[in-house]
């Protein structure tokens, strides 16, 4: 066995093996895979393995298409079959909403070139004839959905690793990993040591096992999964051809051809956990005692659409376990509190997946950063927070429960929360508060007055809670509003290298006199925009850096990587900080009652800060506002957090001003066209695209990543983050839809998309091929999936010479 590796993957399983052979292809040969047991143990051997290529996310379309091109590329390349069946996949829905879901998945393949369409009902009886389509609203095609056999995948996987030299070995588990001073690791098993740069956690079933012996916790639960499979169906033998699979999500199953007869699977509301207190080690090809009466209620809808179901037997069951994260999408990602430790665990749909998965591994293992931004399978989207039993619980029983269930825009769930409050989430609860989840925290959504909805309704179209956010907006637009952004990422780097600490981290220069403020990027490790911050100068040797808040552990793998100078340190204050944003033309007025500090703008300018006392209370007040209008942050001691509050409320309500919620933001920095970080900027994005580049200072010496920004900036931007005015009446843009021109050619998408209630226009944010990118231009954007004219906005419509925000 090697005694040196460049990397060891833990775990044979499926995205084990798809890891170690990605990492060959990119090159590293001297790699080696553990597995405890044989290859495929864990849940690889069961599953179901269906393969599909659509998704909700555009970036997890692109790796599930990836994925399934794949299978046949590597039984070319290794001789070894991977099984697979590509006889399409028919997609149903039953309700409007789920029409909507599936259009709009269509309009998005449109843009990208992947097949998938609308058939008749007619054309879908000739592709399944036993299956009753009564009661179905729109029907989707899939030419390429299907299945694939497990354990041929992962041998096809397994041998291509072996032929560029990676080293397999089956039947050796892991004992220990422990991290030597120069961040690489030991590796230990029964047959020897291994000594690697990098760990990679793949281990399943064991994930949680293997990551403890790192010191690490992992968000993830075990589950009972059931489906079953058929005797033979005499229409199915006679059929002569592999009939498609059917997706009815409204129904919650899924079905597909196996042999001569059906393989039907579900996902039950009466769901079972398993190994709540850790995966047994001698745990390998076991399944669970059947207990099909736990899925009666979706057999029987099964057994309604393809009727057939009912006369055929029972050939086997298949009850085996699942590993879960708190929303079902992977942990992956190098941990930020570990060097060289990779992690990528809980994987549901693996099967559609994998191939992706381990080439956006490698890439981030080898290159140091993902071709694509997939922050929402990023392990650093959950906080040690999450490592709460409560929420992980709630949260994995939810998301079972609710597979198949539509992830509306905007939606909110309430399993396992409240996991963090701040001291006002009481008394805002009191004011009619609806809340929403930003990395742990609970955050105002929007405040019900009496006579509103006390709790939301979701769909594609502009729900209940459309009215009073609007209310909220116009509030502040005229007079003022009190907004709590205490979930914003708040840092403190203070010392004799500070400054000098922050120039080499991020790409602006940073302000030399106390009382300034400047916007920065922070460059990815391929040139993009891998954050934006305001960074404060408090003292000579005192800054105050706030940023995304869902962001905070994903931004430590950046902070991390530059050494602090002697005698400087850096320390998050997100927890012991608070703060509100009061903004609106009668802002200035509000907060004067409240202080003795001379905040006209001669005296308080634009961009500037001054620690401060409101109404009794210490904050560092700075003269910005993301809703693109006068305002003021004020942040705060925790302690202080209500105190602050009800002085501002009470000052407020001589203006008829109030509380604003996170929704009524997001429709007012819409409104001004200002981006955020998650949805506008990304690494995937260059700054030139988002107009970011005349914020980095190549002047001012080295910066992280500046020789990956000077590959790139000089190119033309590929697209331009652009304005968009829409025809939209009863739905509004929410993040993805596609757009194109008149023609129906596809030239972007949008980011993100909000009414914007006091310019009375339905407005998005998004990205279109900068060719293109001209005011006055005229798109589609594809709402509902279904074209809604729009026009490219050359400013914004609310105040586009910046006079308000600057008065």
């Amino acid at each position: 066995m090697r005694q040196h590796a460049q990397a060891v993957v833990i775990g044979g399983g499926l995205v084990g093996c798809s890891i170690l052979y990605h990492l060959t292809k990119l090159g590293w040969t001297e790699v080696v895979l553990l597995e405890r047991d044989e290859l495929t143990s864990g849940s690889t051997w069961h599953a179901a393995a269906n393969i599909h290529g659509l998704h909700d996310s555009t970036n997890i379309s692109r790796i599930q298409h990836y994925t399934m091109k794949l299978y046949k590329e590597l039984e070319q390349e290794t001789g070894q079959g991977c099984g697979v069946f590509q006889p399409g996949s028919l997609y149903l829905a039953q309700t409007e909403a789920r029409e909507h879901q599936l259009r709009l998945q269509a309009a998005k393949a449109r843009r990208y070139g992947m097949n998938f369409h609308e058939v008749t009902r007619a054309e879908a009886e000739k592709l399944h004839p036993l299956a009753d389509f009564d009661g179905i609203r729109c029907i989707m095609y899939e030419p390429d959905g299907g299945n694939v056999d497990p354990s041929g995948v992962t041998m096809a996987y397994a041998a291509g690793a072996r032929q560029r030299g990676a080293e397999i070995h089956r039947f050796t588990p892991v004992t220990g990993t422990e991290q030597r001073p120069d961040g690489s690791w030991t590796v230990r098993t029964p047959k020897g040591d291994i000594h690697a740069q990098w760990v990679v956690n793949a281990a399943g079933l064991w994930a949680r096992e293997v990551a403890a012996m790192a010191g690490l916790k992992l968000p993830l639960l075990p589950t009972e999964h059931q489906y079953f499979v058929t005797e033979t169906i005499p229409e199915i033998a006679a059929a002569g051809r592999r009939l498609p699979s059917i997706a009815d999500r409204d129904g919650e199953y899924y079905l597909r051809q196996e042999g001569m007869g059906l393989l039907i699977g579900a996902y039950e509301k009466n769901m079972k956990f398993w190994a709540e207190d850790g995966t047994p080690q001698d745990f390998g090809h076991e399944l669970f005692p059947d207990d099909l009466e736990r899925i009666e209620e979706n057999m029987m809808r099964a057994i309604n659409r393809v009727p057939a179901i009912a006369t055929a037997g029972v050939k086997r069951v298949i009850n085996g376990p699942m590993i879960w994260s708190p929303d079902s999408a992977a942990l992956f990602g190098p941990v930020p509190e570990l060097r060289n430790y990779f992690c990528c665990c809980g994987i549901i749909p693996g099967f559609s997946q994998s191939g992706g998965l381990g080439k956006l591994s490698a890439e981030w293992i080898v290159e140091g950063e993902p071709t694509l931004d997939l922050f929402a399978w990023d392990l650093a989207r959950f906080g040690l927070w999450a490592n709460n039993a409560n929420f992980v619980k709630g949260r994995v029983r939810d998301q079972y429960a609710n597979r198949f269930k539509i992830h509306f825009p905007n939606e909110e769930r309430m399993a396992g929360r409240p996991v963090r409050t701040r001291p006002a989430y009481e008394m805002q609860k009191g004011m009619g508060a609806l809340f929403g989840l930003n990395f742990g925290w609970e955050h105002p959504l929007w405040f019900a007055k009496p006579g509103e909805p006390t709790e939301e309704t979701y769909g594609f179209v502009r729900q209940n809670w459309w009215a009073p956010v609007g209310r909220e907006v116009r509030m502040l637009r005229n007079t003022a509003g009190i907004i709590d952004i205490s979930n914003f990422a708040k840092y403190e780097v203070k010392g004799p290298g500070a400054e000098d600490w922050l120039n080499r981290l991020l790409a602006n220069r940073m302000p030399t006199q106390a009382g300034r403020s400047c916007l920065t990027p922070l460059i990815g490790k391929r040139g993009g925009i891998a954050g934006d911050f305001t960074v404060t100068r408090l003292g000579e040797q005192e800054f105050l850096i706030v940023g995304s808040g869902m962001a905070e552990r994903y931004h430590m793998r950046f902070f991390n990587a530059l050494p602090l100078p002697a005698g400087t340190s850096f320390r998050s204050l997100t927890e012991s900080m608070c703060g509100y944003n009061v903004a609106g033309p009668k802002s200035r007025e509000l907060l004067q009652r409240l202080t003795n500090a001379d905040l006209s703008a001669g005296a308080f300018a634009f961009m500037r800060s001054q620690r401060i006392t409101v109404a009794g209370i210490e904050v560092v007040a700075i003269r910005v506002s993301f809703t693109g209008d006068l305002g003021w942050e004020l942040h705060c001691a925790e302690k202080d957090q209500v105190a602050l509050y009800e002085a501002l409320l009470k000052a407020g309500r001589d203006f008829d001003a109030g509380p604003v919620g996170s929704r009524g933001l997001m429709s007012l920095r819409i409104e001004k066209g200002y981006g955020s970080w998650g949805r506008e900027y990304s690494p995937e994005y260059w700054p030139q695209e988002v107009a970011l580049d005349k914020l980095i200072k190549l002047d001012k010496g080295d910066f992280l990543n500046r020789d990956a920004y000077l590959a790139l900036a000089e190119r033309p931007p590929r697209e331009k983050l652009s304005m968009f005015r829409i025809a939209a009446v009863e739905a509004d843009a929410s993040g993805g839809e596609p757009i194109f021109l008149p023609d129906g050619t596809p030239v972007g998408q949008v980011s993100s998309g909000a009414y914007g209630y006091s310019v009375g226009e339905s407005l998005a944010l998004g990205y279109v091929r900068a060719d293109v990118a001209r005011g006055g231009q005229e798109f589609t954007v594809s709402i509902l999936g279904r074209p809604h004219e729009a026009e490219l906005l050359e400013k914004p419509l609310f105040d586009p010479d910046g006079t308000r925000l600057r008065s």
